[in-house]
Parts: C-alpha cells; structure tokens; sequence
C-alpha cells in the first residue's frame, strides 16, 4: 500500500491487516461525543446508574466504541468516496472511561465498481474490523465495506475470487447472539415507570428531526482520516458527513422513542442508502421487528430504523439488536 495520501483502491490487497494508534476513552471524548450526536442512553450519561447496573462507572456509549473502531478502520480507507454498508456488528465486551480501544484491520476482498462515464473509476473493499481494550479483550467486531477511489491513470485490477459474493448481504433476519457480556449487570435499577411498548409491529417516528452539525469535529473526535469528511474538494464540493454521524442521530431518535432502551448488542445490517451533509435534518422512523425475552423483566428486541433528510430523502436503513428494559 503505496502514498501518502493513499491507498487507492489498487493499492489494497486482500489479507493484508493493519492497525491505527489506540484511543483512551475520557470525559472528554464521552462529552464532545454526547454534545455532537444528543444520545440518550442513561447509563451513558448517568455515571452513578452505570455503577449501579454495570460495577463500574462511566460506560462509553456503544455509538462511541463503533464511531472510534470505524475510525481507526480509516486508515485504508482515505480515499473512500462512500460507506456502503455495514454488516454483522457484535460486541463481545463493554468500554468505559480509561479504557483504550485499538482496531486492527483486515481485507477481507476487493472487486471493481462498475463503470460509468460520468465518474471516476472505484472499487469496492470489504474490511473486517476488531477492537480490543488495552488487555486485549474484543470489544466489538464488524465488517464494513467502502467505496474507494482509483488512483487516476493506473490499469484496471482484477476483482478478487468470489468477491462478487462477499458482497451480497444475507437475506432476512438470522438468530439473535445472546448477550453473555452482560451476565453482570443489574437491570433492576433500570426498570422504572411505565414499560415500554416492544411488541411485533410497534412503529413510532417524532415529529420533529435533529440537525446535522460538527462533522469534521465528530472525525476528527474518532480519528478518521477519509478526506471527503475534511475537505470539500475531495467530496465533489461538498463535505461528505461520516456515516456514523446519521447512525449516532437515528439512535438518539430512536432512545426517545424506545425510552426503555438500554444498550446495542449486534447489528444485523446497516446500508448508507443516501448522502448525509452538513446541516441536513434527519428523521427517523422505528420499527420492532422481532422480540425474545431476555432475562429480568428485559427483552432482546430488533429494531429497524429508517432515516430521511428533508423532502424524505431516505438516507439510512439499519436492522438492530437492543436490550429493553
């Protein structure tokens, strides 16, 4: 992988792996992270309910590990021109404050976008993506593919074996992963007023949307380097917003419409199906999918969001697990 301001999209091999410097997570990450997306997990926000559910103060919002994970990812992917989607996200542990998150990176295959006249060359990467704390437990894994430029002039590569099919998402809804990582936790603490409506065919969308704003802050925050987040010239006069920007705001939606929300266990799919821009304003609509009864009172609930910019312009759809108390 040649350039510094690379790697193209010809400059990625399958197999190879690589890492980004580590992140300590601290209050100020958590506070800057919390000003830019507005969630509203309480255990996230309320270091005190943390300690009493989980053990341990200052929980880091599940949208900040994925948000610092997929960063660290950006390394290979400084020439993206867009995320496409991403698939089977799971964490396997939870981070909090003084923990520091490190991702290695590896490709999993590479194939050619079709061609058009009216654009650049590009091609597809599937990565998958691992972060472990500072004594080496997974956290989360992912995989995530991106859209990436060619470099001007170079020949065409030659789409890896059975890329076509790395490509292709599952159809339909597999089993839920039962969350073993949070055998220690209390929920009782979080079992407060009236419950929360999770059954099949529940739909709710507010009536009002959230704002995009501080996007280049939100990368640099989470330490991705893509240039179309930074530089409105690499993103055809126009910054690109990191997509985790548009999933932050959708689950910040959805916690006020799934008040009992306590946190996100796994992704099923995530597909960026339209462009987010600065100062676009974003509304979601939630969906339950599906239940299994979890334990304490809680169930696993599947839940699909849907997201529009003004004039409903479908920018996200993305199909998650969660825990509901």
């Amino acid at each position: 992988m040649t350039g510094r301001d690379g790697p193209y999209f010809e400059d990625i091999e399958v197999g190879a792996v690589v890492s980004a410097p580590g992140q300590t997570i601290d209050a100020g990450s958590r506070a800057v992270h919390r000003a830019i997306l507005g969630d509203r997990l309480a255990l996230a926000a309320d270091d005190a309910l943390a300690e009493r559910v989980t053990g341990r103060p200052g929980l880091a919002h599940p949208g900040l590990v994925w948000d610092i994970a997929i960063g660290q990812s950006s390394v290979l992917t400084r020439q993206v021109v867009a995320n496409l989607f991403y698939r089977d996200l799971r964490f396997h542990a939870t981070a909090s404050a003084g923990d520091t998150l490190t991702t290695t990176t590896e490709v999993l295959a590479t194939t050619r976008a079709r061609a058009r006249a009216d654009r650049p060359p590009r091609g597809k990467v599937l990565l998958r993506m691992t972060t472990r704390d500072q004594a080496g437990r997974v956290v989360l894994t992912l995989d995530r593919c991106a859209l990436v430029r060619c470099r001007d002039g170079s020949p065409a590569a030659a789409p890896a074996a059975a890329a076509g099919e790395a490509f292709v998402a599952p159809a339909g809804l597999r089993p839920l992963t039962t969350p073993t990582w949070l055998d220690g936790w209390d929920l009782e603490p979080l079992r407060q007023g009236e419950p929360t409506p999770v059954t099949v065919g529940y739909r709710a969308e507010l009536s009002y949307g959230d704002v995009v704003s501080s996007a280049p802050e939100l990368a640099r925050l989470t330490g991705n380097v893509a240039a179309v987040h930074h530089d409105a010239s690499a993103g055809g006069g126009r910054r690109l917003v990191y997509g985790g920007h548009a999933i932050g705001l959708a689950l910040g939606q959805v916690c006020r419409l799934v008040p009992g929300l306590v946190t996100v266990t796994e992704w099923f799919a995530c597909d960026h199906v339209g462009p987010v821009h600065e100062d676009d304003t974003l509304t979601t609509r939630v969906s339950v999918l599906g239940t299994e009864d979890y334990r304490d009172g809680a169930v696993l609930a599947v839940l699909h969001a849907e997201t529009w910019a003004a004039g409903r312009r479908p920018v996200l759809d993305w199909t998650f697990v969660g825990v509901v108390a």
